[in-house]
């Protein structure tokens, strides 16, 4: 997804709203209410790029009036090693994910050649519902804040600060956290779910061919 599809979440979560309120509380930054949308939407793309690219520029990163101005550096040092953090957490999981995509090629691969029986995608698709539902279930009587916190946690070093009050951060206020991130979840979800049919479909298709 394109910035996780932040222009579309910074709508449905009123986030311009949110840094309207607290961009003129934050104790150390100034001036990050008067930006514009657009230059917001970049900073949370460059602050992706800079995630995948191992943290590297996000001490560097100022926001800007709308004149085109300078105004400030985005984060202070707390926060750019937290977001340094999320870069090295990413780049830990990336080789995961590539080696799922290796297993899903040989199996398709397999199907195509073994001719193995792929399961009706109603019932496939009817399990894979399911256990999202469960799973959304279990998310929402733990409580999702709970979970978020448990996270970091376990994910980043004890020492390292993650959790930043709006007033302290402009971080924490321009993706309204955890907010923003629960709506990402919910997206990579349904995203996930759509390839994953998307892949059954494939699948049967292989398995029906002749050979």
């Amino acid at each position: 997804m394109v910035d996780f599809l932040y222009p579309v979440f910074y709508e449905a979560l009123d986030i311009h709203g949110h840094i309207q309120e607290f961009g003129p509380q934050n104790r150390y930054k100034s001036g990050f209410e008067l930006t514009t949308p657009e230059e917001r939407f970049r900073l949370f793309g460059a602050v992706v790029d800079a995630i995948h690219a191992d943290g590297a520029g996000l001490a560097e990163l100022t926001y800007h009036a709308p004149d085109g101005r300078t105004v400030d550096r985005m984060f202070r040092a707390p926060e750019v090693g937290h977001l340094q953090d999320v870069a090295h957490l990413v780049g830990r999981i990336a080789p995961v994910g590539w080696l799922a995509v290796a297993w899903v090629g040989l199996h398709l691969g397999l199907i195509r050649l073994r001719r193995w029986r792929v399961p009706p995608l109603r019932r496939l698709l009817g399990a894979s519902l399911l256990a999202t539902a469960a799973g959304t279930v279990a998310v929402f009587l733990v409580g999702p804040r709970k979970l978020f916190q448990w996270f970091h946690e376990v994910a980043f070093p004890p020492d390292h600060p993650w959790f930043f009050y709006y007033q302290d951060s402009l971080m924490s206020t321009f993706m309204k956290a955890p907010d923003l991130f629960g709506a990402i979840a919910v997206a990579l979800v349904v995203l996930a779910l759509f390839f994953y049919a998307l892949l059954l479909w494939g699948a049967r298709r292989l398995a029906s061919q002749p050979a």
